[in-house]
């Protein structure tokens, strides 16, 4: 959700030398995005990795920091660093850590969250030029996967046996934060088993810390899929999800990268408000059936999950298989297009 905020940086200081900090886990996914100049992991331990993190921003002599993050520690490095021009939301008490802080808009539970990172840099804009151009311009999040890294993708899936010609889909069944974000179960093995008898290749995917969900639906199964959770990292299975045909999935990561790549996607909600977080695509379609206590944003549903049981197998299943012959018929088009040129 900050690239388009990171190609508008781009724009409005095209010389500059951009340094983007993230945890490690998710740098593989900005250097595919290929939107700044360096990364530095910032693998948070305890409290001593804040001051080597606070000597590594000094090695660098930053002269500008823009903080996406809201948390008081992301305001702490680049003050305890020296960094001359501090740009935030001022949030968790950190505005005198700030020299811009900016008030959280009223529109942010309203809008998509890309707006709430483009915010600040229209600020930046807003403060060197006096203009407001940023936030005219249609977000751009897309990302791309170079065509060897897809060539490896197809490898990898060819080692677990035969990929259907008439499409792959990939199924998330996990969700790392909130198990009220979870469709449940036995509904992910029904809607599996039901693409693999319309001849499709289906994939399990997902970090190890949702291994168990997975062998879950595994177990609740009348035919196999390809299991891959746990078995990737982040940069294998982005260039999976960049060859999948459609991408089923809970409220969570692979929906945004799914999206990010142009991948067809259904994402189903419950909990969580579609507004704000929904994959940000026209090749991203949100299943809800939201009942007056959603979005309630909790991790554990305290009634009856009702938000999530309201949506049906039947539901998804028509839904996946109208995108998946658009897909195809988009394909065979391509490919007759191809051939005569």
């Amino acid at each position: 959700m900050t690239i388009p905020a990171l190609r508008a940086l781009r724009r409005l200081l095209p010389n500059a030398h951009i340094t983007l900090v993230v945890k490690p886990g998710v740098a593989q996914l900005f250097e595919t995005a290929n939107v700044v100049d360096e990364i530095i992991r910032y693998d948070r331990r305890n409290v001593l990795s804040v001051f080597s993190q606070v000597r590594e921003w000094r090695r660098h002599q930053f002269q500008l920091a823009i903080l996406f993050q809201n948390a008081f520690e992301a305001a702490v490095i680049p003050f305890l660093a020296g960094v001359p021009l501090r740009l935030g939301y001022a949030t968790e008490g950190r505005q005198k850590l700030l020299n811009h802080p900016l008030m959280v808009p009223d529109w942010k539970n309203e809008k998509h969250e890309v707006f709430y990172y483009l915010y600040l840099i229209a600020a930046l804009e807003q403060s060197l030029y006096g203009t407001n151009k940023i936030l005219d311009t249609d977000p751009d999040a897309t990302i791309e996967v170079s065509e060897k890294k897809k060539s490896e993708a197809r490898k990898f899936l060819e080692a677990f046996g035969s990929v259907s010609k008439k499409g792959v889909v990939a199924l998330c069944p996990g969700s790392i934060n909130s198990r009220a974000k979870r469709w449940p179960a036995e509904r992910f093995a029904a809607l599996a088993d039901r693409l693999i008898e319309s001849e499709r290749t289906v994939l399990l995917i997902g970090s190890p810390a949702e291994t168990d969900v997975s062998d879950l639906v595994l177990r609740t199964m009348q035919h196999k899929p390809i299991v891959l959770t746990g078995k990737t990292n982040l940069d294998q299975i982005t260039s999976i999800i960049s060859l999948a045909d459609l991408l089923v999935t809970n409220d969570t990561g692979p929906a945004h990268i799914a999206a990010a790549l142009s991948t067809p996607t259904i994402t189903i909600f419950g909990p969580t408000n579609p507004l704000t977080t929904r994959p940000f695509s026209l090749h991203a379609e949100v299943l809800r059936h939201p009942p007056d206590c959603a979005p309630c944003m909790l991790r554990d549903c305290p009634i009856d999950h009702r938000c999530m049981t309201a949506i049906t197998v039947d539901e998804v299943f028509d839904h996946a298989l109208a995108i998946l012959k658009r897909r195809s018929f988009s394909n065979t088009v391509r490919s007759l297009c191809d051939s005569v040129a």
